[in-house]
């Protein structure tokens, strides 16, 4: 059912901006073909399938090539806890937090339904994003 498909990733994208708060760094839309790119550079790398504190499953990528994929999971990992413990300050629980040293941020709602991004992390010039996986596509 179409209609049923539509509610449950309406449903999840609220979820997940629910969960990523308010505010956050701006990054560049997925080009055609599913990749993204950094304002200038490389293709992003992606790293594997997380889960947000709400449960909701996000597809973590590397821009910037600064770091390894089991670096950025384990943020990515690091960052859902501080939040499931609710030891992020904000409406919504979408203050900046650190995380081994990375600077991570929830996307506001309207950011999250736009590009599919629920969170980044910053750290030496390379992002983390936790993105929503594209409807029709398997998480994982």
């Amino acid at each position: 059912m179409p209609s049923r498909t539509a509610a449950a990733l309406a449903l999840a994208l609220l979820t997940a901006g629910a969960v990523a708060g308010c505010g956050a760094a701006k990054s560049t839309p997925p080009a055609p073909g599913g990749t993204r790119q950094a304002a200038a550079g490389p293709p992003a790398t992606r790293c594997g399938t997380v889960r947000t504190a709400a449960g909701v499953p996000v597809q973590v990528e590397v821009l910037g090539g600064g770091a390894a994929c089991r670096i950025a999971l384990a943020i990515e990992r690091g960052y859902t806890r501080v939040l499931a413990a609710g030891k992020v300050a904000g409406n919504g629980a979408g203050a900046p937090v650190t995380v081994n040293g990375w600077v991570c941020q929830g996307f506001n709602t309207p950011e999250v339904l736009a590009t599919g991004h629920a969170s980044v992390c910053h750290k030496n010039g390379t992002e983390i994003l936790a993105v929503l996986p594209t409807p029709g596509a398997s998480p994982g």
